[in-house]
């Protein structure tokens, strides 16, 4: 890592004062300000934290301007192409690519822990059986803890694998247990002889009264999914699970939190948030309409699943999946429809109009996932449920090196404050 001085004066007539400068291997370089307020007695003002690196991490790398996605250094485009998602896993939790061995030995330990404790069952008894499932895996994730107490230990290497094992074989098991409550239909236990997509759609779709026939292209295009979801450095989810790992919690509290952030319609819901959108519009005919409210000022209408906000080119993630989606129409043949022509549509003139091209607002891997959710059944309420499943990998990866980084304390951002100053208690009787 190279390091220079940078100096930063003040028109407010304080002394200039000097600032290491940071250089990573590929990136802006950032200004260290740890110092900034022993040294000024100011803090920095950065709503969303758009201009503060967090943190130093070796997992991912985005550049939005380029449209660029790297998992340890590897494009996005070729991983989703040649390997599985357990292979991403372990690219993303041990920074390179399992040889044959190594895959081997990292799918068997998985599978050995798909099952989660029975009683387990009893926890989705208490919830309702219209409850959200993001709702469920929320509390459910959250009280593996108590399950698996054994595995809690941070400070414990052993105990940190264990944990990250855990999750990612579960993670899957309790997503189909909550899809299936919703339905009313029985759980199905996990498969170990099956691969970890192909165990997830079984448990996701099977039934005990008949056998459950995998369909290479559908398994192929969930695997394609998880991977492009895995990780996409600092957002808002992952912010969150390394807030919550910075105060010492346990891994599963704080996966549990991050599942929680994902919910967000800004952040991981924006696939729900597409097929609602669609159902607005209604209607191939109304499509012009509704373009003519999102070009105007005034029109209060949303383009959901277009554009995106850290890449300011075409998302490099839409491209592989807008393939796999046009895959899985045409396997399933639901062309015909209503919602799928409709964004059929809306995605041929996003691609065509220049109002959008000139803004480059491209339909993103929200957009297409979203269809492709819709086309292979699941309900709207469980798209988020799945972005939490393929993203559980990348935020145990990120929660670990948080917890090996010396440089990590608790996070606790400032603020600027413009509330009442000091006042006296006033009796109430004496109040006006």
């Amino acid at each position: 890592m190279k390091e220079k001085l940078a100096t930063l004066s003040f028109s407010d007539g304080s002394p200039s004062v000097d600032f290491p400068i940071f250089g990573g291997t590929v990136g802006p370089d950032v200004i260290d300000v740890r110092s900034l307020y022993a040294k000024t007695g100011k803090f920095t003002f950065d709503p969303g934290f758009m201009s503060t690196a967090s943190c130093r991490s070796s997992i991912t790398y985005i550049d939005g301007d380029e449209g660029i996605l790297l998992y340890r250094g590897y494009p996005i485009e070729q991983l989703a192409e040649n390997c599985s998602f357990l292979e991403v896993a372990y690219l993303i939790l041990n920074g390179e690519l399992p040889n044959k061995k190594q895959s081997t030995e990292f799918n068997t330990i998985v599978s050995q822990h798909t099952m989660v404790h029975d009683q387990m069952n009893n926890f989705f008894r208490g919830f309702r059986r219209d409850a959200h499932p993001m709702a469920v895996l929320c509390g459910v994730v959250g009280a593996l803890s108590a399950f698996y107490h054994d595995s809690i230990d941070i400070h414990d290497e052993r105990s940190r694998e264990i944990a990250a094992f855990r999750l990612i074989a579960k993670l899957p098991t309790i997503t189909a247990m909550a899809f299936k409550y919703n339905s009313g239909q029985p759980f199905m236990y996990p498969k170990n002889s099956l691969s970890y997509v192909e165990n997830f759609l079984y448990m996701m779709f099977g039934t005990p009264c008949e056998e459950y026939k995998q369909n290479p292209i559908i398994t192929r295009a969930m695997e394609r999914i998880l991977i492009l979801h895995a990780d996409h450095e600092q957002n808002a989810s992952t912010s969150t699970v390394r807030l919550a790992g910075s105060t010492g919690a346990n891994p599963f509290a704080c996966i549990s939190a991050g599942i929680a952030s994902l919910w967000g319609p800004a952040h991981g819901g924006a696939n729900e948030a597409v097929l609602k959108m669609l159902d607005e519009i209604g209607d191939v005919k109304n499509i012009p309409a509704f373009i003519k409210r999102v070009k105007e000022k005034d029109g209060h209408a949303m383009l959901m699943g277009f554009g995106h906000r850290v890449y300011k080119n075409y998302d490099p993630r839409a491209k592989i999946i807008q393939k796999t989606c046009h895959e899985v129409l045409e396997e399933l043949d639901v062309k015909d429809n209503r919602l799928i022509k409709l964004a059929m549509a809306l995605e041929k003139i996003a691609l065509e109009d220049e109002y959008f091209i000139s803004r480059k607002l491209y339909p993103n891997v929200d957009f297409y996932s979203g269809i492709v959710y819709k086309a292979l059944g699941i309900p709207v309420s469980m798209f988020t449920a799945l972005f939490a499943l393929a993203r559980t990998v990348g935020w145990i990866a990120q929660w670990k090196e948080l917890i090996a980084d010396s440089e990590q304390k608790i996070g606790r951002p400032r603020q600027l404050f413009n509330g009442a100053t000091h006042r006296d208690f006033v009796p109430v009787d004496k109040r006006k």
